[in-house]
């Protein structure tokens, strides 16, 4: 496509964003979820001279028909990188995950990352070109403040550009997100004409993280897959599911993952919420937000925005696995021959052999 006819669909789609209608469209039922398969990959598995680990963000490359995932190690126990792998997925079920590469994220300058100096989160592969766009959270140490971003690397690894971000997503003393609460979920829209972001969970100045008792509003944006911003929204999450045991208050709920809805639809994502609480297991949901009815709240402050709306699409506990790990990736897989799409999930272990990296396949009518 040529530059300007990319540029006049961008514009195009900008324009649909925001002159969106102030009424939602009439609730339809969820489309029907099943169990397709599941698997485990082996706690410490030794790959080309890395640890499979920390896996926080997935992908489906049509081009190659292989997953892209990306791991969450700050250069601590090798660099920042991220894996290939199939899984051949079918009527029957899920084969085996069989790794089929890794390479280092790189910097601007050529060289791998330093051990803390990033926070590697969600990747996507570009459907225009093939690279990869990646998040990765900045940090939030007492005096140390470091903005989170969105990437770009080409599948060799090399680095090859980075979006701007809003200026309230910076960190600064006192404003921008909170420690570990910045860019995680990530996804493009339109066909690739558009990239949007979410964070965590919510800024400093947009309210407390959420309780028990009540949610907590996060903030999607939306840009132009060149960087320019475009909107602004505020997401409704859910209360934590449930109190943390012993010690009350510990529990925690955050966007985990972003995916379209629908690849043309610039207005319907997928959102995941990962709630999370000592001494349970981990709740996950996956919500269909619709974004056309909600107040852009770009550069502005969060008050009385009328948030996006969503629904329920699955609800992990519903659908027959006998454990839920940390999940915090998802895609869009092959299509089945039935007609159903299947959507694979991801958990993170934390590099923990207590915990599970955990492939989970749906099939979705």
């Amino acid at each position: 496509m040529r530059r300007r006819s990319r540029h006049v669909l961008i514009t195009g789609l900008a324009l649909a964003l925001a002159s969106a209608p102030a009424a939602a469209a009439d609730p339809v039922a969820a489309p029907s979820v099943r169990l397709l398969g599941e698997q485990v990959i082996a706690s410490g598995l030794d790959f080309q001279g890395t640890t499979v680990g920390g896996l926080s963000g997935i992908d489906y490359s049509t081009r190659t028909d292989e997953f892209v995932l990306i791991s969450d190690d700050r250069s601590n126990k090798g660099p920042a990188r991220y894996y290939t792998a199939r899984m051949a997925v079918g009527e029957r079920g899920v084969g085996p995950v069989t790794f089929t590469g890794t390479r280092p994220l790189l910097t601007a300058t050529g060289a791998p990352y330093a051990a803390m100096s990033v926070d590697p989160e969600e990747i996507r592969v570009d459907p225009w070109t093939g690279d990869y766009y990646w998040t990765q959270e900045g940090e939030r140490d007492g005096a140390v403040l470091a903005d989170p971003s969105v990437r770009v690397a080409h599948p060799d690894g090399s680095y090859a550009g980075e979006l701007p971000i809003p200026e309230n997503e910076r960190t600064r003393p006192g404003s921008g997100p909170r420690q570990n609460q910045a860019l995680e979920a990530a996804s493009f829209l339109a066909a690739g004409a558009l990239f949007v972001t979410a964070t965590e969970g919510p800024l400093l100045p947009d309210g407390p993280a959420a309780t028990t008792t009540s949610g907590a509003l996060a903030r999607i944006t939306v840009q132009a897959r060149s960087g320019p911003l475009l909107a602004q929204y505020a997401y409704p999450m859910e209360p934590v599911f449930a109190e943390s045991r012993p010690e009350p208050g510990r529990g925690g709920i955050g966007i985990a993952s972003l995916l379209a809805a629908d690849p043309l639809d610039p207005t319907k994502v997928l959102v995941l919420e990962r709630s999370f609480s000592p001494g349970t297991d981990n709740k996950i949901r996956v919500y269909e937000a619709d974004l056309s009815a909600a107040s852009n709240i770009l550069d502005a402050p969060i008050g009385a925005a009328r948030p996006v709306a969503k629904r329920l699409l699955v609800d992990l506990d519903d659908i027959g696995l006998s454990a839920i790990g940390n999940v915090e990736g998802m895609t869009w897989g092959p299509r089945l021959p039935s007609g159903e799409r299947t959507l694979v999930l991801v958990s993170d272990d934390n590099f923990d052999s207590r915990q599970v990296t955990q492939v989970v396949t749906l099939a979705i009518a």
